[in-house]
């Protein structure tokens, strides 16, 4: 017989611009009943949860689901949160926090920013859910930083406060782009014509591989250029197939180094600096070996600082739903974790 350590499950959800994905936790940690759904199948964030509450992965992992509701839930989500009414940046799902509780009869819903739930789950991480690329040794009880492209450039943090750890509620992926030598220089000046401001998540998400593939071909005069989305030009980046997308990749990855090394001087980060969102593990030994972490230590003066500073990037599957349950938590205190 199965048997739930929270009375009944609670349900956890980390929503992006792209794919919604749900939990159930019978447990601390304890997570089952995943289920991915695209976002443009549903008109809105409810209609969403309730066909994960009413799927057949939900009624198999918690058969009393219709004897014993789940009452309490908490949501990541790629936006920012402040306040009643969320209204998402890059999908068109707005909605009232108070209304989706009461129409999903919750007796508590937590909306929080994904990267600061992502944040939250950076203590939670073991061994082999983290990769470290280059040197440096986190120290203990410092502040922690979190970057991120997939759909747009999350950015958080976490600090320490006696036991606990304060995550930073941060929109840090719409600082403005700064380039760093002259072929970037010419790359953002392409990019201008499109857009008067140019900010760090324009290139470095999943757009960006795009808009930097697009301008690449367009700087090489290229007359038979076919559009291409990010997903593909991350596989012919890997396989080698095309110079273009290699470059592209390349610009992505060093572009990438040079805004976390700025957060990490930002942000006093020597408790490490990690990289999460959908793109970067599957870039595996490639990212590993571009330019991204010489761009992360190109510092000047302060290149011997960030030297000593870790980079890691996130492999976990799902880290996202760590952050959120730990949340929910401290929201919850006289809840059974």
């Amino acid at each position: 017989m199965t048997t739930y350590n929270h009375h009944p499950p609670r349900l956890l959800a980390d929503i992006g611009g792209t794919n919604a994905r749900f939990a159930l936790e019978l447990g601390p940690h304890r997570f089952t009943a995943v289920l991915v759904l695209a976002c443009n199948a549903y008109a809105g964030l409810y209609e969403a949860v309730r066909a994960y509450l009413e799927s057949d992965t939900v009624r198999q992992a918690y058969p009393a689901i219709a004897q014993a509701p789940i009452r309490h839930a908490a949501i990541a989500i790629a936006n920012p949160v402040d306040g009643d009414l969320v209204s998402m940046t890059n999908h068109h799902w707005e909605f009232s926090v108070n209304q989706l509780r009461d129409r999903l009869g919750l007796q508590t819903l937590v909306v929080v920013n994904d990267f600061t739930a992502l944040a939250m789950a950076l203590p939670y991480l073991q061994p082999e859910e983290k990769v470290q690329v280059g040197g440096g040794q986190a120290q203990a009880q410092r502040v922690i930083g979190l970057i991120g492209p997939g759909t747009g450039l999350g950015v958080s943090a976490i600090i320490p406060a006696g036991k606990q750890w304060v995550p930073l509620s941060s929109e840090g992926g719409h600082v403005s782009f700064s380039p760093v030598d002259a072929e970037e220089l010419q790359l953002l000046q392409e990019v201008w014509r499109e857009f008067p401001h140019v900010s760090a998540e324009r290139l470095i998400s999943g757009m960006g591989i795009e808009l930097i593939y697009r301008t690449l071909c367009r700087l090489q005069e290229k007359t038979d250029v076919v559009e291409l989305p990010a997903a593909e030009i991350s596989r012919q980046a890997l396989d080698g197939s095309c110079p273009v997308c290699q470059k592209t990749i390349a610009h992505f990855c060093a572009m990438l180094g040079t805004v976390a090394g700025n957060l990490a001087i930002t942000l006093g980060a020597t408790g490490g600096v990690y990289i999460g969102g959908g793109i970067v593990p599957r870039l595996g030994e490639l990212f590993a070996h571009s330019a991204f972490r010489q761009r992360f230590e190109a510092k000047g003066r302060f290149v011997n600082y960030l030297a000593q500073i870790p980079t890691f990037v996130i492999t976990a599957e799902y880290p996202a739903f760590l952050g959120v349950s730990a949340i929910l938590t401290e929201r919850l205190p006289d809840i059974a974790c």
